[in-house]
């Protein structure tokens, strides 16, 4: 495992959340703290399919962020635009992220199932999408959190054989 912290850039996507009351982003930031990783920035962004993905895009372009995380925006709803914003910025899936996440998580909700996160990477940046509400966040974090650091290391090319 890498000696180094995983830098971390934290996207909620919401149209009416706040700073103040952006739960899920403040849940998010406090589980990062728990892996050795250093969160860059927190910030939120509308559900808009353009602004988000020029916010991803963005952000997976910058030499101080190994990891983005978004929150929010995965659902069925007609403004949920994740994961199509997610498929516009990666250059290469990685399903079993959000396979396990689905799996794992379903096993405490139905609701789980209707999540349509995308996982992958563009470069050397890994994106991981998440549901929206702290309790979602928290269950999707533990799931994906053993293979964070390994995943990271492996788009850096430092990742020794498992």
């Amino acid at each position: 495992m890498s000696t180094q912290p995983i830098r971390v850039q934290v996207i909620s996507i919401s149209d009416t959340r706040t700073e103040h009351d952006d739960l899920s982003g403040a849940k998010l930031v406090e589980l990062l703290g728990g892996i050795d990783a250093d969160v860059h920035d927190k910030m939120i962004v509308s559900d808009d399919l353009g602004e988000l993905t020029a916010a991803l895009f963005a952000h997976s372009q910058r030499d101080d962020v190994d990891l983005i995380i978004t929150t929010g925006g995965t659902g069925l709803s007609r403004r949920d635009n994740t994961p199509e914003a997610t498929r516009a910025v990666i250059d290469r899936e990685a399903p079993g992220i959000a396979e396990a996440m689905r799996r794992e998580t379903s096993k405490n909700t139905p609701f789980a199932m209707l999540s349509r996160g995308v996982c992958g990477s563009r470069g050397r940046v890994l994106i991981v999408d998440l549901p929206g509400s702290p309790k979602a966040v928290a269950e999707c974090f533990e799931v994906i959190k053993p293979m964070l650091h390994h995943a990271v290391d492996q788009l850096k090319g430092s990742a020794k054989p498992a």
